[in-house]
């Protein structure tokens, strides 16, 4: 899975976000608002300013614009470099006209603020800052330079210094506001949808291994019976054939084949096949498939069943579903790679409800991220002395996973340590590591508490 996360974030991390069309189509609409802004400054409002070079500055947009449109194709996106270009001009631009039209005096220098916004919606921290640190320089220059907005009577129309420090000061803060707050808003959506997209994955790639386990089992099942005729009939040939070396040879080679088919259906394990003895299993049972890929790491798992659900009878027979298996699987690989030498998983269901829970003897869950355990990308920078994998460095994905499939199923999941959640069972003083309890209400996971003990009917064929 780790491995799976790092190509995700790589390509993600080198994908080219914006088209050129997005841009395009955002500066015709800066251009039309610039033009409407001179045409009624020069005619309703009777301002005058140098509108031969206002215009020229506007042209230079559309020019650049028509360029960009005929030269390169629509579906084009660009790479980070020519996304900060692109925006570095917009800015560079709006600066020019606002120089030539009163500065900071004018009511749409707020507009500066645009440029570092979209920066911090498409680009890296880094091309934000640049972008952000030019526009606090441009509006800094406008505050002192400019040209001023006269009406045409000649008098200057502008705001008192303080006014102007003022606008200067809510720029420069709105820069710094909007950058930030839309830098990481995108920056945790984007880490949310690859992390949704690591779990589609993970439960595709869950939910392929299931339904090839049972093909593989379907075939054993199936083939059971004729391999076993087949190496009764060839035993048999082969004792009336004793005389005949030859043929007896056949005989015990057909027999042979035949132990060797039936090894070879047990070797590839049990992979999906949708035999309907295999879609449901008993709680322990689940729970144990869940576990096994984690039974041979040097580490002990220990699966109790409490016992006042023994009293109750048998146990819930539930659905053998690639989400509830990858998410137990996920949380139980975590309790393993961070134990010291035991993780132990407990069983208990009552009339109304089925909880799991996972234990370990590590040294827990760090204190000040519990309440964030199951986002994704959460990462706790480590000593190695500390670390119970090497080279290993967790970024929280793992959980969000397991979190994420298992609410799916309905259960509630809920993230302690062993000290805080076990406080009242002296018994249990030796799981002092992280604690996870999953719980699911009995009538949504058991759909139907008598399935496991009736009639299912025949197999169905494996839908593509």
């Amino acid at each position: 899975m780790s491995e799976t996360t790092n190509t995700i974030v790589s390509e993600t991390s080198h994908r080219n976000w914006i088209r050129l069309r997005t841009l395009v189509l955002l500066r015709w609409w800066a251009i039309a608002g610039q033009f409407c802004a001179l045409l009624v400054a020069q005619h309703l409002l009777d301002l005058s300013l140098e509108f031969g070079l206002c215009y020229f500055v506007v042209g230079v947009s559309v020019i650049t614009n028509i360029v960009a449109s005929f030269i390169f194709p629509e579906n084009k996106r660009l790479t980070e470099g020519e996304t900060l270009l692109f925006v570095l001009f917009d800015m560079l631009q709006l600066g020019l006209l606002l120089y030539l039209t009163g500065g900071l005096h004018n009511p749409f220098s707020i507009l500066i603020v645009g440029p570092v916004t979209v920066s911090a919606s498409a680009l890296n921290a880094r091309s934000t800052f640049f972008l952000g640190l030019c526009a606090v320089v441009i509006t800094t220059f406008l505050a002192r330079f400019h040209i001023s907005l006269t009406d045409q009577d000649g008098r200057v129309l502008g705001m008192p210094d303080i006014f102007v420090f003022g606008n200067w000061i809510a720029i420069v803060i709105a820069v710094v506001f909007l950058g930030v707050y839309a830098g990481r808003l995108v920056s945790e959506m984007r880490a949310m949808s690859e992390a949704l997209q690591a779990t589609q994955m993970a439960l595709a790639r869950e939910q392929k291994l299931t339904d090839l386990g049972g093909v593989v089992a379907a075939a054993a099942h199936e083939l059971g019976t004729p391999l076993a005729t087949i190496k009764l009939t060839s035993s048999e040939l082969a004792e009336e054939l004793s005389e005949n070396d030859e043929l007896r040879e056949d005989a015990l080679l057909i027999k042979e084949q035949a132990d060797r088919c039936r090894d070879i259906l047990r070797s590839m394990g049990r992979a999906g096949k949708d035999d309907l003895h295999l879609r449901r299993a008993p709680l322990t049972a689940l729970i144990e498939e869940a576990a096994e890929p984690h039974l041979e790491r040097g580490k002990d798992l220990l699966f109790n069943e409490s016992a006042e659900s023994r009293d109750l009878g048998a146990q819930p027979i539930i659905p053998r579903r690639p989400e509830i298996i990858h998410g137990l699987r996920n949380l139980i690989q975590n309790a393993v790679d961070f134990s010291q030498a035991r993780v132990w998983v407990d069983s208990d269901w009552t009339e109304e409800f089925v909880t799991i829970r996972i234990m370990d003897d590590g040294k827990g869950y760090p204190s000040h991220l519990l309440g964030r355990i199951g986002e994704p990308f959460v990462r706790q920078r480590m000593q190695p002395a500390d670390r119970q994998r090497p080279e290993y460095e967790g970024m929280g994905l793992g959980l969000f996973i397991a979190k994420t499939l298992l609410e799916r199923s309905g259960a509630e999941l809920s993230f302690a340590n062993g000290p805080d959640a076990l406080s009242t069972h002296p018994d249990f003083a030796e799981r002092k590591g992280a604690y996870v309890e999953v719980t699911w209400r009995r009538e949504r996971l058991e759909e139907d508490p008598w399935a496991g003990r009736k009639s299912l009917g025949s197999n169905r064929p494996i839908e593509a």
